[in-house]
C-alpha cells in the first residue's frame, strides 16, 4: 500500500494563496494569503511544506490534469495528439486546430494561461527559497546541513522550471528573487537561459539526496541528473553548440546508480504496464514523479482531456468519464506493429463492451444506441466518408484510438487512482544516451546504442516475435529512433521537444499537418499581454 511522503500529503491540506501573477515579474505578492510569515517556519515539517508547495502546483502545468499548460502545448503541436472537432463537440474558438496547424498567434488564452501558471511557479520557489534562506536554524528543529539540502532541493526545482519555459519560449527573463516593488526584469537570449540552467544544476545537484523510497515526491539526486541529461542532449538546438559527451557521461551516473534509485540502482521495469499502474509509487524505473494519491486528497485525474464521454465509466468499470478530447491520430497509430503489445495495452481501440461482458457499449452522439467502436480515422464516416483522410473539422464521437497507458484500476480496488504521474524514467535515459552516441558517430548506431534501445524494446514483443523486432547497427537510424520514441514516450508530454531536436517539427507532415517550413514555429509567441506588462519583454521573432 502506498505511504505518500507525509510533507507532500501535509502540503495538500495546507491553505496556501494562489500567486496570481499578471506578469513573469510581479514575484512580489505574498504567496502565503492565510498564513502570517512570522508565526510560519516553526519546525521542519513547516518548512518543507513551503518547499514543497511549488512542487504541487506544477502538476497544474506539467501533468494532463490542465487545458492550458505545458502539457497541452508539447502534445497538441506535435505529431501523435489532436483534439479534433467531434460533431458539435470540441471546437472551442478554434484553440486546438491553430495547435494542430501551427497557426497560433500571440493572443492565445491557453499560452497566456501556461505562461502564468509556469512563471507562477517560480514565483513559489523564489518566495520559498527568500523565506528559508533567512531562517534562524537556532530556533528550530533542523540543521544548517538540512536547511542547505532544501535550498538546493528547490534551486534545482526553479532550473526544472526554466526548462520547460526555455523550451516552449526560448527567450525569457531571469527571476531570481521576490520583488519588494514590481520589476521588468529584460529578456535573456535561450543560451543565456540555458547557461544558468546548467551552472546552477552543477552546483547544487549533488547537494541533493540520494534518489530513494524515502524521499518520493521530491528533488532529489537522480530527477537532478535526468534533466542534466535533457539539458545536454537539447544543447546544440539550445544554444548552437552540441553537448554529445555530456550527456552521456551523466546518463551513465544515472543508469550506474550514482544518483540513487526508488529501490536502490534504477532498473528498467519488468514489462510495459507496472510503470503506469496504479501501484507505480515505488517502481524501480522511475527517477522523478507527482506522487498523486487518491487517499490522500490529490489524484491524478487525466480523465477529463483523455477518455471519452460517461459511458467509459462502463468500458473501464471506473468512477470517470471525460470530455472525449485527445484522441491518436491515424499516422501515429499506424507507427505500431501489429504484434506490438504497447499497441494492445497502451490504447482503447475497436468495440466498446461493459466491463468484464460482451455487451456493446452503446454511442450517444453520431452513433447514439449503436455500438460504440473506435477506429483508427477521424471523419464523418457517419455520413458515409469511408475513405478520405479527415481532417481537423471532420472528426466523430468514435474517431481515433485512444489512451489507456496509465489505469487506475476498478472501483472496487483497494488502489484505485492511486497512480503517480511520471516526470523522468530511466527508458528515457537510455534513449538520451544511445541518441548522443549515434550523433557522434556521424548518426549510424554503434552496437551500444542498439543494445540500450533494444532492452527496452524487448519489453514490447513476445519472445517469439523479438528475433525480427529487435533492432540491429543497419536498422536503427536516427529517423528510426524518432518514431521509436515515439511509440515508446506517448502521452508523455516530450513529443514537441523530440520533434524540433530532430528536425521534424516544422518540415515534417502528419495526418492533416502540412509542413510550415517555418523555423520562428519552433518557439512560442511571449503572449501579447506580458509584452504591455514588461516594455523590456522583447517577442520572438516571426510573431
Amino acid at each position: 500500500m502506498k505511504i505518500i511522503n507525509k510533507y507532500i500529503a501535509r502540503v495538500f491540506l495546507l491553505s496556501v494563496g494562489y500567486v496570481a501573477l499578471h506578469g513573469c515579474t510581479k514575484l512580489d505578492e505574498n504567496l502565503y494569503s492565510t498564513l502570517k510569515k512570522d508565526s510560519f517556519y516553526k519546525n521542519k515539517l513547516e518548512v518543507m511544506q513551503a518547499a514543497l508547495r511549488p512542487f504541487t502546483h506544477m502538476q497544474a502545468w506539467l501533468a494532463p490534469t490542465g487545458g492550458s499548460g505545458y502539457y497541452y502545448h508539447s502534445e497538441l503541436s506535435s505529431d501523435q495528439l489532436a483534439w479534433p472537432q467531434k460533431g458539435r463537440h470540441g471546437y472551442d474558438g478554434g484553440d486546438h486546430f491553430r495547435q494542430h496547424y501551427h497557426s497560433w498567434t500571440a493572443n492565445e488564452s491557453r499560452m497566456r494561461d501556461a505562461w502564468k501558471l509556469m512563471w507562477g511557479g517560480v514565483g513559489y520557489v523564489n518566495n520559498a527559497l527568500k523565506d528559508i534562506e533567512e531562517i534562524d536554524i537556532t530556533k528550530i528543529d533542523m540543521t544548517q546541513e538540512e536547511i542547505n539540502g532544501v535550498i538546493a532541493q528547490l534551486k534545482v526545482l526553479r532550473d526544472f522550471h526554466y526548462l520547460r519555459i526555455m523550451d516552449l519560449w526560448g527567450n525569457v527573463p531571469i527571476s531570481l528573487e521576490v520583488s519588494i516593488t514590481p520589476s521588468n526584469p529584460e529578456t535573456k537570449s535561450r543560451k543565456e537561459v540555458f547557461d544558468f540552467v546548467k551552472a546552477e544544476l552543477l552546483e547544487n545537484v549533488e547537494k541533493l539526496p540520494l534518489t530513494s523510497a524515502d524521499n518520493i515526491g521530491q528533488v532529489s539526486r537522480a530527477a537532478g541528473y535526468a534533466m542534466l541529461s535533457e539539458l545536454y542532449l537539447n544543447a546544440e538546438k539550445w544554444t548552437g553548440t552540441a553537448m554529445w559527451d555530456e550527456c552521456i557521461a551523466v546518463s551513465d551516473k544515472i543508469i550506474q546508480g550514482k544518483g540513487g534509485g526508488v529501490g536502490g540502482t534504477p532498473k528498467l521495469a519488468t514489462d510495459i504496464n507496472s510503470l503506469f499502474s496504479n501501484t507505480n509509487d515505488a517502481n524501480p524505473e522511475s527517477l522523478f514523479q507527482f506522487q498523486f494519491s487518491k487517499r490522500a486528497g490529490f489524484t491524478f485525474d487525466w480523465g477529463g482531456f483523455f477518455m471519452s464521454y460517461d459511458y467509459m465509466k462502463e468500458v473501464l468499470d471506473v468512477g470517470y468519464g471525460g470530455w472525449n478530447a485527445f484522441v491518436v491520430i491515424p499516422t501515429a497509430f499506424d507507427a505500431y506493429a501489429a504484434n506490438d503489445l504497447r499497441k494492445k495495452d497502451w490504447f482503447l481501440f475497436g468495440p466498446q463492451y461493459k466491463y468484464g461482458t460482451t455487451t456493446p457499449v452503446l454511442g450517444t452522439e453520431e452513433y447514439a444506441k449503436k455500438p460504440l467502436v473506435f477506429v483508427n480515422s477521424i471523419r464523418r464516416e457517419s455520413e458515409g466518408d469511408k475513405t478520405s483522410e479527415g481532417g481537423m473539422a471532420k472528426g466523430e464521437e468514435n474517431s481515433g484510438a485512444r489512451f489507456n497507458k496509465y489505469k487506475s484500476g476498478r472501483l472496487s480496488d483497494p488502489n484505485y487512482q492511486e497512480n503517480d504521474y511520471i516526470i523522468y524514467r530511466l527508458t528515457e535515459i537510455y534513449f538520451n544516451k544511445a541518441e548522443a552516441l549515434m550523433r557522434k558517430n556521424g548518426g549510424v548506431a554503434n552496437s551500444e546504442a542498439v543494445e540500450l534501445v533494444n532492452d527496452s524494446r524487448k519489453r514490447s514483443f513476445s519472445n517469439a516475435d523479438w528475433p525480427t523486432a529487435q533492432y540491429t547497427n543497419s536498422t536503427l537510424s536516427l529517423n528510426e529512433l524518432l518514431v521509436e520514441r515515439g511509440r515508446e514516450f506517448i502521452f508523455e508530454g516530450k513529443r514537441r521537444t523530440d520533434l524540433i531536436r530532430f528536425g521534424k517539427y516544422i518540415s515534417g507532415s502528419w495526418w492533416d499537418h502540412k509542413a510550415t517550413n517555418d523555423v520562428n514555429k519552433e518557439l512560442y509567441p511571449i503572449p501579447d499581454n506580458q509584452l504591455s506588462i514588461n516594455p523590456n519583454l522583447k517577442q520572438n521573432p516571426g510573431y
